[in-house]
């Protein structure tokens, strides 16, 4: 067993009292390649967005949060068609 897997062990002996694989079990369970852990989620971006702070006038970020989800991805669409990219 390598360091980074959980103890799996439990009191059953017989193969037919095992539990039950459920979907809900394989959603949620681990996955490795040989001894690497393969993470889930979303898949790192070739192109990452950068965290940033900026200040802007309340009456434009209540136009875009207005328009609902994905306010900021609407926002950075518009910025990109302002800078000509």
């Amino acid at each position: 067993m390598t360091e980074n897997k959980q103890n799996t062990e439990s009191d059953w002996v017989d193969p037919d009292d095992a539990p039950e694989l459920t979907d809900e079990w394989f959603e949620t369970a681990d996955v490795y390649d040989g001894e690497k852990l393969i993470s889930r989620g979303r898949p790192k971006s070739a192109f990452p967005k950068q965290a940033i702070s900026l200040r802007i006038d309340a009456d434009v970020l209540e136009k875009f949060k207005a328009e609902g989800r994905g306010w900021q991805g609407r926002m950075n669409d518009a910025l990109r068609k302002a800078a000509g990219l």
